[in-house]
């Protein structure tokens, strides 16, 4: 008998790694309820022996949500999985994907799907040490390996494994000549791969990342996976997330910028008070109004008064006046 508790995931935020921090994950929140919010990636052996209040501490007001964890060690990884449950996280997820060097030199991310056998030793000893979903993102392949039969086959031995939940970026990693940030635009998208693989796989969840930024987008890929994850397009421009909550979940009463910024310098007073830095919380604002009216006051007032390290919370105080004036603003064009 399966019991993994189901979790809804028409549409996720991807694990972005210096991005999807606490605050910023508090900071989606705002405008979004429904979506599913994922951790940076976090090394197993960070997660076992570091600072596992600051590394993977939460506000209940994120989830659901899913630790995305980095390893190559079956038992570090159970290990992971074990304290992601007893942390009450909703779903641990294993990074098949990020290329950079720092992370194939400690044998994790996307140089994984060239150990197939390795990688299903890590998931089933996973699943065997929680009951919370393992999931897995992985590439569609690697370096010259762009083929239906061998993403199929690496499926299927995780599967096996115990996961039914697969994460697919809709571009093969390239392990050398490429930095990460070219890895996210050069190879090309090749959608039609992870739609097969769910035609092949009815049985499996599967879930497409990779160039997604627009709504209709969306509606077509769903046509065809079972669920959507989208990066930089919403940390780019994160009320998009608000379009996301109307059209796709249809929900009603949304917030304003306005009011999530007044809810977000509720939550920035808090946690300055516990001692965090007020720029750790909003760099992630910057693209708030992204496309608006006020979209280069509002950057410009955060760039001269809280990106600094020692940004005053009094300044964030008058950031409202630019918010207000930015509303007016947008509200008298429209």
């Amino acid at each position: 008998m399966d019991t993994k508790k189901k979790i809804i995931r028409k549409v996720s935020v991807a694990p972005m790694m210096d991005c999807t921090d606490r605050h910023d994950r508090f900071f989606l929140r705002l405008m979004s309820k429904n979506v599913m919010l994922y951790s940076e990636m976090v090394a197993t052996k960070s997660a076992i022996h570091g600072d596992r209040k600051k590394i993977l501490s939460y506000s209940p007001e994120e989830k659901p949500l899913a630790l995305q964890v980095g390893g190559s060690d079956k038992n570090e990884l159970a290990e992971v999985a074990k304290i992601a449950e007893d942390m009450g996280y909703d779903e641990i997820n294993i990074n098949l994907g990020c290329p950079s060097k720092k992370v194939q030199k400690n044998k994790f991310g996307a140089c994984l799907m060239k150990e197939p056998e390795l990688v299903a030793e890590c998931i089933n000893s996973m699943v065997n040490a929680c009951k919370i979903p393992v999931t897995a993102k992985t590439r569609i392949g690697f370096d010259n390996t762009e083929e239906f039969d061998y993403l199929n086959s690496f499926i299927l031995k995780m599967r096996d494994a115990g996961t039914k939940t697969f994460i697919l970026h809709a571009r093969k990693a390239m392990l050398s000549g490429l930095s990460p940030k070219q890895n996210l635009n050069i190879p090309k998208l090749n959608y039609d791969m992870v739609y097969n693989i769910k035609k092949e796989n009815p049985n499996l969840e599967i879930i497409i990342n990779g160039g997604i930024t627009k709504v209709s987008e969306i509606n077509n890929h769903l046509k065809f996976c079972d669920g959507v994850m989208i990066g930089r397009s919403i940390y780019q421009n994160p009320y998009f997330l608000i379009e996301i909550e109307k059209e796709i979940f249809q929900t009603l009463n949304n917030p304003s910028r306005e009011q999530v910024a007044e809810k977000l310098l509720e939550y920035l007073d808090k946690e300055v008070k516990l001692g965090t830095k007020v720029n750790h919380i909003m760099r992630h604002t910057v693209g708030l109004y992204h496309g608006q009216i006020g979209s280069k006051d509002w950057k410009r007032y955060l760039s001269d008064n809280m990106m600094a390290r020692d940004s005053d919370f009094q300044k964030a105080k008058h950031i409202m006046k630019i918010v207000q004036n930015n509303e007016k603003a947008n509200q008298a064009s429209t």
